[in-house]
């Protein structure tokens, strides 16, 4: 089966698992997430919810609403929502709780990383503990990491080479982070929620997006509006399962111990096919019309270079003692 048709395959299961019958007397619970309902996103959210039902006997029904539906599309909000107990369970990722927690902008720090090894070591690490602890004071229990992955660059207007092929470009964006980074490049960043932007795109209201293959560009058919992508791997960005602190502090032993266990292997599970989707996505972008354009060592480089501010300034944001815990589990990795 597809990658594609993977995607589509869980998303009538959605459907499909609102005529299926409920264990009498299940607790239903509510997840949002940010994208649609054929992305790994989805899929993990989904993956979750069986795993969950399977280890505690069908005591929970994870009802997953995509797009971010509950908190009325806005993807920012859904963190928040969780934290003070409106919504049960989240799947977002960590740019997107910047505006709650400044601190998520660590992960997406550009050119913080150069490949998954570095990334699994902090978000499945120390690090990563850290930032849990930060957002369980503001009333979320990060159950566990999963992925969106590494962001890459397309437009409609020309192929991105160099720094100066940025100029002038209407990107949309996603979080603040992002706004100064594209402004260090010279493009018009524009902020937009993920259900305005593939309509924007086809109307030319932006020029451009960055997201990542497997988990958005490809299962979102981003190809569909868009020509030229680069593979820049200019910024990272994972994903994480977190759950109401107050909902969980209600759950005896037993049943924390199922929920973390049904949360680790399910973002386990759309981790790996996260990166399955990535691996294989070039080709299939290149099959469907898309311009790809992989920049060589030295064009990083220079990407790099030009980008720096916006790393100095969120460094600044963040914490320079948690950028550099995650600079030093980084260089250990290695």
């Amino acid at each position: 089966m597809s990658f594609i048709n993977f995607g589509r395959a869980a998303a009538v299961a959605l459907f499909a698992g609102a005529t299926l019958a409920v264990p009498a007397g299940a607790e239903t619970l509510r997840l949002s997430h940010n994208t649609g309902d054929a992305t790994t996103w989805h899929q993990g959210a989904e993956k979750f919810g069986e795993l969950l039902s399977e280890k505690t006997d069908g005591a929970f029904d994870v009802r997953v609403f995509p797009n971010a539906q509950l908190s009325g599309g806005d993807q920012m909000k859904q963190a928040e929502m969780v934290g003070r107990g409106a919504l049960d369970l989240v799947l977002t990722s960590a740019i997107n709780v910047t505006p709650l927690v400044p601190e998520m902008a660590v992960f997406s720090l550009p050119y913080l990383y150069a490949n998954y090894d570095q990334v699994d070591a902090t978000t499945q690490g120390a690090p990563g503990e850290t930032l849990s602890e930060i957002l369980a004071e503001k009333g979320i229990k990060v159950l566990a990491w999963g992925e969106n992955g590494f962001r890459e660059v397309t437009n409609n207007v020309r192929p991105i080479k160099t720094p100066e092929d940025m100029k002038g470009l209407n990107m949309r964006v996603a979080g603040p982070m992002y706004i100064d980074v594209m402004n260090a490049l010279g493009a018009n960043p524009q902020q937009m929620q993920w259900v305005e932007t593939m309509t924007a795109l086809q109307q030319g209201v932006v020029d451009g997006q960055e997201n990542p293959i497997g988990a958005v560009i490809i299962p979102q058919q981003v190809y569909e509006v868009q020509k030229y992508l680069t593979t820049w791997h200019y910024s990272y960005d994972p994903i994480f399962l977190g759950v109401a602190q107050s909902k969980w502090d209600e759950m005896d032993a037993d049943t924390q111990a199922a929920m973390q266990e049904a949360a680790d292997e399910a973002m386990a599970y759309q981790r790996q096919i996260t990166r399955e989707g990535t691996e294989n996505g070039i080709a299939f972008l290149q099959e469907k019309g898309m311009e790809v354009y992989e920049p060589t060592a030295e064009e990083l480089d220079a990407f790099r270079a030009a980008t720096q501010p916006a790393f100095d300034e969120w460094a600044q944001k963040v914490g320079t003692d948690i950028v550099e815990t995650f600079q030093t589990t980084i260089a250990d990795s290695q």
